[in-house]
């Protein structure tokens, strides 16, 4: 590799880093669909709690990708929507769809986790004392 692909690594890196955790893409690509409010993606997330869908939006609006609204109203109403930076990952997200489409019957509704073989023990060879 020459001194350019190091830096495109780099880059690259980083823009993994600012998608990266367990609900980014997941709250990008609801927000890529329209604007929602808090409870919305809330709703629509199985699993995540109040303090992470606050603390990956945080994150989000501080990297530039997410622009959160407070309207002036009681009870108050804050509306998260995808920034122009964000938008730019609009073909992203649609290659990934067109991907999931081709693929995604292939994937286990449960995928291993990463790393690991799969457990081919049944539960009655793992209940037999060994001998």
């Amino acid at each position: 590799m020459d001194e350019s692909d190091f830096t495109m690594q780099d880059e690259m890196r980083r823009a993994f880093a600012m998608l990266s955790g367990k609900w980014k893409l997941e709250i990008m690509w609801l927000l890529h669909q329209r604007v929602h409010r808090f409870g919305e993606l809330r709703k629509a997330i199985p699993g995540i709690t109040q303090h992470m869908l606050s603390a990956q939006l945080r994150e989000l609006e501080a990297d530039g990708l997410v622009s959160r609204t407070v309207f002036a109203e009681v009870p108050p109403r804050v509306e998260y929507e995808m920034t122009e930076k964000a938008r730019g990952l609009g073909p992203t997200m649609q290659a990934l769809a067109a991907w999931w489409e081709e693929y995604g019957k292939t994937v286990p509704l449960k995928p291993n986790p990463r790393g690991r073989k799969p457990n081919n023990r049944t539960a009655a060879s793992q209940s037999k004392p060994k001998t």
